[in-house]
């Protein structure tokens, strides 16, 4: 080989190695933008909910997130938002801020830790009406008054 041939060889092999290290920048730069775009997907997206929530007029409490697990194996992650009245956003006569929903929460250990993974699944909604029925009888005094009219599912996935 003469000595041309080895100069345009190591020319070569540079611009390889800068073409490389280019392409290496490029995908990190993409990847480090995906990144921070699913972030911002994760962390932020709840918040614009939250503000058409509160446009409409309708008051929800929401509920921490229970874990439940299934009388056929299995568990559910269920969050729900208990939709309340202006009486029972106004505090109802519970002592102010709305009601407790420790009741809520109860009530949706014991319905979803009765149901079957095949009804968490397939009869959805047939379990969401019968918690709602089950809530609003709880939260409803003795003269007939309710501050809770319904519920809203929050989180509802099978683990």
């Amino acid at each position: 080989m003469s000595k041309k041939d080895k100069n345009a060889s190591a020319e070569g092999d540079e611009t390889e190695a800068k073409g490389g290290k280019a392409k290496l920048l490029m995908l990190l730069a993409v990847a480090l933008l995906a990144g921070a775009g699913a972030a911002y997907f994760f962390l932020f997206a709840g918040a614009g909910e939250a503000e058409a929530e509160a446009v409409s007029g309708d008051t929800f409490v929401p509920l921490a997130p229970v874990a439940v697990n299934l009388a056929g194996g299995g568990y559910l992650k269920i969050g729900v938002a208990l939709e309340l009245t202006e009486e029972g956003a106004a505090g109802g006569g519970h002592g102010g801020g709305g009601p407790d929903g420790s009741k809520a929460t109860d009530l949706i250990i014991s319905t979803f830790s009765q149901a079957q993974p095949a009804d968490v699944v397939g009869a959805r909604e047939a379990l969401k009406k019968a918690l709602e029925q089950k809530i609003i009888e709880a939260y409803t005094d003795h003269d007939g008054v309710h501050p809770v009219v319904g519920n809203s599912y929050t989180e509802y996935f099978r683990l």
